[in-house]
């Protein structure tokens, strides 16, 4: 996916209008919209200033990042769970691991 991609397909899932993310970002909403059809690329700064207002990684925007998505808070989340001792993170994810099958159980 482009930077143009990834953007309107997180801007929609957040409910935002173009004009919404640009006052967010401090961008006109007609830039927005260039960026998204991909007709101009941003600077590196306004590309972080997007990327905040939109609550990813720049490094997802820019097609660095896996095709996950992550918000901000997991990634805050996964980063507190990295910096805890090697038992107490096998106990979470432990957790997870189980909840994440029952959630999937449900579906079928």
């Amino acid at each position: 996916m482009t930077f143009g991609e990834k953007t309107t397909l997180i801007r929609k899932q957040k409910q935002l209008s173009q004009a919404e993310l640009g006052k967010l970002s401090g961008v006109s909403g007609d830039i927005v919209g260039k960026f998204e059809r991909d007709e101009m690329k941003p600077s590196i700064e306004t590309a972080r200033k997007l990327a905040e207002a939109l609550d990813v990684s720049l490094d997802y925007l820019i097609g660095n990042a896996r095709a996950t998505v992550l918000d901000k808070k997991t990634l805050k989340r996964l980063e507190d769970i990295e910096q805890l001792p090697e038992t107490d993170k096998e106990h979470i994810f432990y957790v997870i691991d189980n909840l994440i099958k029952a959630a999937k159980l449900k579906t079928l």
